[in-house]
């Protein structure tokens, strides 16, 4: 009974090892990934890049309700993190070792800002390293405001659609700003799976992705259910 005891601590101890070093192993690649990126196109021009943008669209060109509902359905701990959300990589990690397979990165919006920026939309181990590394840079030389500007003009919103002005122009032929609680709403859960919930391919399912995002805006209270209801309704 000792020596299975012995033999189980040892064959702990290897995994335990053999995890430490596979971690050691993805944050050296994934940081030396970064740093050739940085080296390559620095961040601050890389954001200057976006700002120079036609229709960049800035916050205070977006109503309000649209910002509480990407924040509330796309990274509702927005304003306390650094870029890195560490209960929702958590609850990611478990998500992915329950489905074997990596199919939840636990991206913040940071972090979505980074790969819109820098990487491709491949979803490997050592990218997601690369990816907080750049999603800290972002943080720690960029407030929220700028971070969440960046996010709606950088995501993809499907149809060919690559910033909000783009997108509420093309599905809803109005600018951003006029943009109702309603299109707001709708407009705010297309990332998520654009070539999904796109209401020019799924109305059905864009709808369905709609009150998704209402329940989570309760949730956070950005919104009653009286005022959930009143929006749907539209």
């Amino acid at each position: 009974m000792r020596k299975l005891k012995i033999i189980i601590i040892r064959i702990f101890i290897i995994f335990l090892l053999a995890g430490f070093a596979l971690g050691a192993f993805y944050a050296v690649s994934g940081f030396a990934d970064y740093r050739d990126l940085m080296s390559d196109m620095p961040l601050d021009e890389k954001v200057t890049e976006v700002q120079s943008q036609d229709n960049y669209t800035t916050l205070d060109q977006l109503p309000q309700i649209y910002l509480d509902a990407v924040v509330s359905v796309e990274d509702r701990r927005f304003y306390e993190h650094n870029g890195l959300d560490l209960i929702g990589i958590s609850r990611a990690v478990v998500r992915n070792i329950r489905k074997r397979s990596f199919i939840e990165g636990g991206s913040t919006l940071t972090q979505q800002v980074a790969k819109n920026l820098y990487l491709s939309q491949e979803r490997a181990l050592i990218r997601k390293v690369t990816e907080a590394f750049i999603a800290l840079q972002i943080e720690r030389y960029h407030d929220k405001d700028t971070i969440l500007e960046l996010y709606v003009n950088t995501i993809y919103f499907g149809d060919n659609y690559y910033s909000v002005y783009d997108a509420s122009m093309g599905y809803f032929n109005k600018e951003p700003i006029e943009m109702t609680d309603y299109e707001s709403t709708l407009l705010a859960g297309i990332p998520n799976a654009p070539s999904v919930y796109a209401p020019t391919q799924n109305p059905e399912l864009a709808e369905q992705r709609q009150k998704h995002v209402i329940e989570q805006m309760i949730m956070n209270e950005k919104l009653t259910r009286e005022q959930a209801e009143t929006i749907l309704n539209e």
